[in-house]
């Protein structure tokens, strides 16, 4: 979402007639998460040379948002007194106008709730053949350890109205992939009138005609089986759910209020498995150390990740955020502890990630190449994923297959990617 906003935030500073450049700005934008403690430390240490620079007579404006601002508001300003504007995420729309402001003179802090307007500028994307598409903002949930509904706001759907003639627009630029983006992508639709679902908006994606689309994030909460039934019936809609499931012990499941149990959460997998076969990609992320969790509460995670065995795991530490109970509870893990189950989980994780990518040997799989491996000198190392979202590697000419759909035979498997050769070309 993060990366969805700064493409919107650039479309609205290159209407103003700024131009990007890489050494000694006039306007510094900073767009920040405030998801966990380690990215919004980030933050402060970014603005230090800048803030220099205004204090030592430059002209340069700073501009800090995304949910750092929205959770900080004027308390930024009180800690970094050279930043002229705090732009929460639901006033990015308002970024030029509010510079304006700035240059007039004003120092703004813009995070008052309100209503999102719908963007009429074309965001500039990062990737000419990927695309995020928003659908719904904010969150309603109240997740005990999460600041998101602080950050972000209520749930506000987009129109399918407006999302379809997004991506239709992207269809015409010659874009092969779009993913449908929401903190609660599951509950898109039910604040619009007449209400609508999750379901029926991949219902209209699918007829765009786009080769591949994506979505994240669902709540196991809110999950529907009619979404496990597009994702099997729709030929564009890629086999890959990413169901975050946070911990595994019930006890903590109650803590964090996420409203499902390790059984139902076993439910919505087993059905995954049922109608979309084995082969579906399921993705997760847990949290490790929340307050209270016990040696068996942890024994309950890692129990939950053998029974489903992840193709891909976030693992991370808790971390106390603001505004948030979790964050008040005073029986917080210790750190060294939650640093040894982390491993653990981290270690499970690789386990199941090789696992999942040996069932890949020997097969054909389509691959949509994104780019060059950066990670090797060779010039022609390609790298793109699976609809199931595995990474793959093989040779062959990047200028001439990039954005395209190709044939790779995988003939090596790796925790959390493969290697093949080339063996055509989807036309």
């Amino acid at each position: 979402m993060n990366a969805a906003d700064s493409e919107r935030l650039r479309s609205q500073l290159h209407a103003s007639g700024l131009e990007e450049v890489e050494k000694k700005p006039d306007v510094v934008v900073v767009n920040t998460c405030s998801i966990r403690d380690h990215a919004e430390q980030k933050l402060y240490d970014f603005l230090g040379p800048y803030a220099k620079r205004k204090r030592e007579g430059d002209d340069v404006t700073l501009v800090v948002t995304g949910c750092v601002a929205q959770q900080e508001g004027e308390a930024l300003i009180r800690r970094v007194p050279e930043v002229d504007l705090v732009l929460g995420p639901q006033y990015i729309n308002k970024m030029n106008d509010l510079l304006k402001d700035v240059k007039d003179g004003y120092q703004l802090v813009a995070t008052d709730p309100t209503l999102i307007s719908e963007d009429v500028a074309r965001p500039v994307r990062d990737d000419p053949y990927r695309a995020w598409v928003p659908v719904i903002n904010g969150c309603n949930e109240h997740c005990s350890y999460c600041v998101v509904p602080n950050t972000r706001g209520v749930e506000q759907s987009r129109t399918i109205e407006h999302i379809v003639e997004e991506m239709r627009g992207l269809k015409e630029s010659g874009y092969k992939e779009v993913t449908l983006l929401g903190q609660n992508i599951d509950a898109y639709g039910r604040d619009l009138k007449p209400k609508r679902s999750f379901a029926d908006l991949l219902q209209v994606a699918d007829s765009v005609g786009l080769d591949r689309v994506r979505y994240v994030t669902s709540h196991p909460r809110y999950f529907s089986d009619r979404v496990i039934d597009a994702v099997r019936d729709l030929p564009s809609v890629c086999e890959q759910f990413h169901l975050p499931p946070q911990a595994g012990s019930d006890d903590i499941l109650r803590g964090m209020r996420r409203g499902y149990t390790f059984d139902s959460y076993m439910r919505i997998v087993k059905r995954i498995k049922d109608r979309i076969g084995d082969d579906a990609g399921i993705t997760g992320d847990i949290i490790v150390g929340f307050p209270g969790e016990t040696e068996e509460d942890f024994q309950r995670t890692l129990d939950l990740m053998e029974a489903v065995k992840y193709d891909n795991l976030n693992a991370f530490t808790y971390s106390p955020r603001p505004f948030t109970d979790a964050a008040l509870a005073e029986n917080q893990v210790d750190e060294d502890v939650k640093a040894d189950r982390l491993q653990s989980v981290q270690r499970l994780a690789v386990k199941h990630g090789l696992e999942r990518s040996e069932r890949y040997m020997g097969r054909v799989v389509e691959v949509l190449v994104e780019g060059r491996n950066k990670k090797v000198t060779s010039e022609e190392e390609c790298m793109g994923k699976t609809r199931q979202g595995r990474q793959v590697f093989f040779e062959g000419k990047v200028d001439e297959l990039l954005g395209k759909l190709v044939m790779v035979k995988i003939d090596e498997a790796r925790p959390w990617s493969l290697r093949g050769v080339l063996d055509g070309i989807r036309l």
